[in-house]
């Protein structure tokens, strides 16, 4: 991803729209019922900023908030939304941001950025692919 696709996309926030499979997705993760079910009811918001070379990746919801702090083709300790410990790779394919999840259930998860859209495509051992779509909400001005 060129620095001015980069530019193009940091302070943006992308709400939720839609998604395929969720349930079934946090289900062979092994997520409890009723957390499927509030996580299912929420629209989350998500925002990647960066200072320095560290990327911070938010997002926000009334169920739970998340940040994760990175540096590109780094490898970091993450705990995920669903509370799973695992170590974290981001890498940059084009427009879409690349995180690899290592861990006992492991998770690709592909974040293509847009104008006004985001796609996240996460995929589970290749086995299960959650689709979720989010529309660009508000634009922060960066210094």
């Amino acid at each position: 991803m060129s620095s001015e696709i980069l530019t193009g996309i940091l302070g943006k926030r992308y709400k939720l729209q839609s998604s395929e499979k969720f349930d079934e997705y946090m289900k062979a993760l092994g997520v409890g019922m009723v957390t499927r079910k509030m996580g299912s009811s929420v629209s989350p918001v998500v925002e990647l900023t960066e200072k320095d070379g560290l990327y911070i990746l938010k997002t926000s919801s009334a169920f739970k908030n998340t940040e994760i702090k990175f540096k590109l083709d780094e490898e970091f300790d993450e705990e995920t939304v669903d509370g799973r410990k695992v170590k974290s790779i981001c890498t940059l394919e084009g427009n879409k941001l690349v995180q690899v999840q290592k861990g006992e259930k492991g998770t690709t998860i592909e974040r293509e950025f847009g104008p006004t859209e985001m796609k996240a495509v996460r995929d589970f051992r290749k086995l299960l692919e959650l689709i979720i779509y989010f529309s660009n909400i508000h634009t922060r001005h960066l210094q």
